[in-house]
């Protein structure tokens, strides 16, 4: 039967998204909207077209390698949108999907593909059968066979109560396809050309058409608003955690996780509610991930115990460190195999050795931490000079006193020791003490004179 090209049509306008920002471009669960119809086309197809609008230059650069696209000038409806297509679509069969479709799985794609097939159809569409169909096209029927699609706006009082409806996906025989196609005409209250209409045509002609009903009525919903959005993206998360819990991972609570498309997670990792995993995030296996804590495009090995409250950004976190709760680790923040990084600790582009330990009330920004480091609460490395930002190279087995400030570029020998309070603003060789604060001052009795100075008492 040839090649089976996918079409997908992404140039509608999205008025109703009131955004300055394309409506297949909008993210859904850590992906663009049209990467789903594109990801479930390239599933089933050996060829994928993208029709798209003028001015397009994202949705091409989104959409990436692999695909033709095709340019729709003018907005003149479905039907004419696929028309653009003919060029790039071969002879075999066309599947038609629309980008705002996210929830179509390739398993239902290729029930629709191999149905249209197996009866040799001018036409199989996919149907759903709704409860409250508003707003979509109503299936018409003689005899049980499908005759024609009646939009939404152009039905009569009685074709709104048919439940079954047109989902605007599918699967055309091509010769006959554009034969139809040529005869549709704008006769509608929108003045558009519609590719419903080549139902009609078809079915008039002889040809017949065939109709695969979706098992799961959500995969016929579209988003044209920012509400359809958002109703969409609560389905598709409990899909992720649902796929997730089938794999192994023990989500405490689904209704108050978050978990993007893109994220991965290991078997037997625990993930507790109110966390929020997004961008191309790995989590690994036994892995704990306390209440409250929120990563972003970071990777977990296994067996990381993120206490709660933990916020990661572009991070690397090695077999089994211990993080939080309460720490901070921006983009570039490396935390070496069994480390431990405690609470109200940030950092920021730095590396800490295996084993190492940042306690708390810190802050490591641009260093290099060796093995087997100890920094102690309230050390800070003094990175920025209000110009530049200067490195901290910390060698194994430093001991790093409480309240300390290493003034950067400072580079710290290995088993050196700071004293706690100090001012380090030179190099320190290793297995050396450095000692960087004030010295201290005693005045005995210095609190009785004060006292007797504010009563007026002399001696």
């Amino acid at each position: 039967m040839g090649q089976l090209t996918a079409v997908i049509l992404a140039a509608g306008e999205a008025k109703r998204m009131r955004s300055r920002q394309p409506k297949v471009l909008h993210p859904l669960c850590g992906r663009p909207l049209i990467a789903y119809a594109l990801r479930t086309a390239r599933a089933v197809a050996d060829r994928t077209v993208v029709v798209v609008g003028p001015n397009a230059a994202d949705v091409r650069a989104t959409a990436g390698d692999g695909v033709l696209f095709v340019e729709q000038r003018e907005r003149l409806g479905t039907g004419h949108a696929l028309q653009q297509a003919r060029a790039a679509c071969g002879e075999g069969p066309v599947v038609v999907l629309a980008a705002d479709m996210p929830l179509v799985s390739s398993e239902t794609l290729e029930r629709l593909i191999d149905h249209h097939r197996a009866t040799s159809a001018a036409a199989t569409l996919l149907t759903v059968v709704a409860g409250r169909p508003q707003g979509y096209g109503r299936i018409l029927r003689q005899g049980g066979r499908v005759k024609r699609i009646v939009e939404d706006r152009d039905a009569t009082d009685d074709q709104k109560k048919i439940t079954e409806i047109n989902v605007s996906v599918y699967c055309f025989d091509t010769r006959r396809l554009w034969k139809a196609l040529a005869e549709v005409r704008p006769d509608n209250e929108q003045g558009e050309y519609y590719v419903t209409d080549v139902i009609g045509i078809l079915a008039k002609a002889g040809g017949r058409i065939e109709a695969v009903v979706a098992p799961d009525p959500v995969e016929g919903l579209q988003v044209n608003d920012r509400k359809q959005l958002a109703a969409v993206a609560a389905i598709l998360r409990r899909r992720i955690l649902d796929r997730l819990m089938t794999d192994g991972v023990t989500i405490v609570d689904p209704a108050a996780t978050y978990v993007e498309d893109t994220v991965v997670i290991g078997a037997d990792t625990t993930v507790y509610p109110h966390v929020v995993i997004e961008g191309p995030t790995s989590v690994g296996s036994e892995c704990v991930i306390g209440s409250g804590c929120q990563i972003s495009g970071s990777r977990l090995a296994d067996r990381v115990h993120l206490r709660p409250y933990c916020v990661l950004t572009e991070a690397t976190v090695e077999e089994g460190a211990q993080l939080g709760p309460f720490c901070h680790l921006r983009p570039l923040s490396h935390v070496g195999p069994r480390a431990k990084i405690g609470n109200f600790v940030e950092m920021k582009k730095s590396r800490i050795g295996p084993g190492s330990k940042v306690p708390h009330l810190s802050y490591v920004g641009d260093a290099t931490v060796g093995e087997g480091v100890n920094i102690g609460a309230g050390t800070i490395t003094c990175n920025y000079d209000g110009v530049a930002k200067h490195e901290t190279r910390i060698g194994d087995g430093v001991f790093v006193g409480t309240n300390s400030s290493l003034v950067a570029p400072l580079t710290i020998g290995e088993g050196a020791y700071i004293a706690a309070g100090s001012t380090i603003t030179k190099d320190v060789p290793p297995g050396a003490l450095a000692v960087g604060r004030a010295h201290q001052i005693v005045k005995e009795g210095w609190a009785a004179r004060k006292a007797k100075k504010r009563t007026g008492v002399e001696d």
